[in-house]
């Protein structure tokens, strides 16, 4: 079974400060060294899934094609540094507006992969900067690291290398 690092995006892996919603190309700025923290979780053999909630569709903020626009960016970007990511997940929902079972901390966006890619969960890792996060993390049954918002992984890059020292 493959084991992965499932990312938050928003505050995680791109920048959020100074914007409630990112969906402009010209506000989504990676965080720091981003590429070569992600390259090294891949070489290290994990899968590399984005779960987001992106809540501003379901205000009419910006729709599915910005989302989509910055994932395409996002992919383009990452390539540049020799990773892939194996899927990005997004929930367009907000609880405003109604229920909806993607979103987190609810597990599905997690388990979808899970199923998808044949992933143990017991040997995979969430990095998000919100509570909700780590309770989507432990929904789903897989090991949370809070991050700290904007800064980069590069402590939870090593937490997770630490704990695999194997594959170092």
């Amino acid at each position: 079974m493959q084991k992965a690092v499932f990312l938050d995006r928003d505050g995680v892996i791109n920048s959020d400060e100074g914007h409630y919603y990112v969906y402009r190309e010209e506000d989504f700025v990676l965080t720091p060294q981003l590429g070569e923290h992600l390259k090294m979780l891949q070489e290290a053999g994990f899968l590399l899934i984005v779960v987001s909630n992106q809540g501003g569709v379901a205000r009419g903020l910006y729709c599915i094609r910005e989302v989509e626009r910055l994932n395409n960016l996002l992919r383009r970007q990452m390539a540049k540094h020799g990773v892939q990511l194996a899927e990005i997940y997004i929930c367009p929902h907000h609880p405003d507006f109604g229920k909806c079972l993607c979103r987190k901390p609810l597990p599905l966006l997690v388990q979808k992969a899970i199923a998808r890619f044949g992933i143990d969960a017991s040997r995979s890792y969430f990095i998000g900067d919100r509570k909700s996060d780590m309770e989507t993390a432990h929904n789903a049954g897989v090991k949370g690291i809070l991050s700290p918002k904007n800064v980069g992984i590069a402590e939870a890059v090593e937490e997770i290398l630490r704990e695999n020292p194997a594959i170092r």
